[in-house]
């Protein structure tokens, strides 16, 4: 197969900072193993870029700090800080990102007219609202994605909606209108959807150019299953862990007050990993029911810390109910660990076809009665969720190394430079 020549956009692309930036960063570095990338992003991220020498690829940087600066600090003060009303975010965003591909443009555009590109790929923003004003821009094909959004707020969690501070969430669809929005969807040669819940925002699309491809990777050397576990060794007691950003969409409320309040699961142990406005509501169900010895807070954790902490659990208990991508999830499924999680969203389609136990979508009470249900079977039958586990951490390693996913993503160039028709990657439909 040809070696590529692509322009990446990554305006969010650092190897430093949680979440989507270090994805992108991720993303671009394993591109830049199977194709002769040059990268694009946004000068905030040029320190940890460099400082960490290992992108192998030029990468160029785009200041646009006059207006994305004063931007953020007008997110940061509407949102009340920056752990939640994330739809305010994404609003406040626009403008300071159409502002970065136009100066992309400009700096590339003698480059891409010259024919020393085959492919240009936007690999970050993913949010599906974000439109690209340099789709269409010269005639190199243009490939857009992962994408990740609309997936509406259940409407049993009002409660955990207003104080995610997510009213703006009401205004999503007007992103539709904005300046380059129908555009990106018509004239991209390829888009990459993560989830069924994406590719049914995309419907202005021909369907024949939309591939399934989530955006979560996974590093094997750092998450990979290292030990026999202590139940489904046959000793010990069942570990339990939760671990992400103690906010109201994560629900870690239904698999504290599961834990804490079953009888059978006393002898047995909790870990919650993380920190954030949930913490005390938190503390006071534990309070409640005695469990302190057993309900472990940890706080926040590296990376590395909590993939240590993935190969000592049994299970990873995730009860999140608007969970758009779940890279956690797939981390923990490559450390071996049985998950628990709610049948919505990513986390639902990660564990489909017996690679770990979803629960149906249900108001809180019966989201705490089926979570205690499911870890009650842990304990009384480890043999066979522990098969599940393993059927887990295959689907895993196979399908969201970084890898695995540069290597897919170079036979998407292929196809997209000779017009070939489009072929989805059945591991991850």
């Amino acid at each position: 197969m040809t070696r590529r020549r692509i322009l990446i956009l990554a305006e969010q692309c650092n190897p430093e900072w949680p979440s989507l930036p270090i994805v992108g960063y991720k993303y671009a570095r394993a591109l830049a193993k199977v194709a002769d990338v040059t990268v694009v992003t946004h000068v905030r991220n040029r320190e940890n870029i460099e400082k960490a020498g290992d992108m192998g690829a030029p990468v160029h940087f785009i200041d646009t700090e006059w207006l994305a600066a004063p931007m953020d600090k007008v997110a940061t003060w509407l949102r009340g800080g920056d752990q939640v009303a994330w739809s305010t975010n994404m609003i406040m965003s626009y403008p300071p990102y159409v502002a970065f591909e136009k100066q992309a443009w400009r700096t590339m555009k003698d480059r891409v007219n010259a024919g020393e590109f085959d492919v240009i790929h936007r690999i970050t923003p993913m949010s599906p609202t974000m439109p690209s004003a340099m789709v269409a821009k010269g005639d190199v094909p243009f490939v857009i994605g992962p994408l990740n959004g609309n997936l509406d707020w259940p409407a049993a969690f009002s409660g955990e909606q207003k104080r995610e501070k997510e009213r703006a969430r009401g205004l999503r669809d007007l992103y539709k209108f904005l300046p380059y929005a129908r555009r990106t969807q018509t004239k991209a040669d390829c888009l990459l959807a993560g989830f069924q819940h994406t590719i049914d925002d995309l419907n202005l699309a021909d369907p024949n150019k939309i591939i399934s491809f989530p955006e979560v990777g996974i590093d094997p050397e750092l998450f990979h299953a290292g030990r026999a576990r202590g139940p489904f060794a046959g000793d010990g007691p069942f570990e339990f862990l939760f671990a992400g950003r103690l906010v109201p969409y994560k629900v870690p409320e239904a698999a504290v007050r599961a834990f804490a309040s079953s009888e059978k699961l006393k002898a047995h142990k909790m870990t919650i990993i993380g920190d954030g406005p949930e913490l005390p509501r938190l503390q006071a169900i534990v309070a409640e029911h005695d469990a302190q010895d057993r309900v472990i807070f940890e706080g926040r954790k590296t990376q590395s810390e909590v993939a240590d902490a993935m190969r000592r659990a049994d299970a990873f208990v995730f009860p999140s109910i608007r969970e758009l991508g779940a890279g956690v999830v797939v981390e923990a499924m490559a450390c071996g660990t049985l998950l628990i999680v709610t049948d919505y969203g990513a986390p639902g389609a990660l564990v489909s076809k017996g690679r770990g136990i979803s629960l149906p979508l249900s108001p809180m009470d019966g989201l705490v009665r089926s979570n205690q249900k499911a870890m009650e079977a842990c304990v009384d039958d480890p043999k066979t969720h522990e098969a599940i586990a393993g059927a887990g951490c295959e689907y895993a390693h196979q399908a969201f190394t970084w890898e695995a996913k540069a290597q897919y993503t170079a036979e998407i160039y292929e196809a997209v430079v000779n017009k070939a028709p489009l072929r989805s990657f059945t591991a991850y439909d």
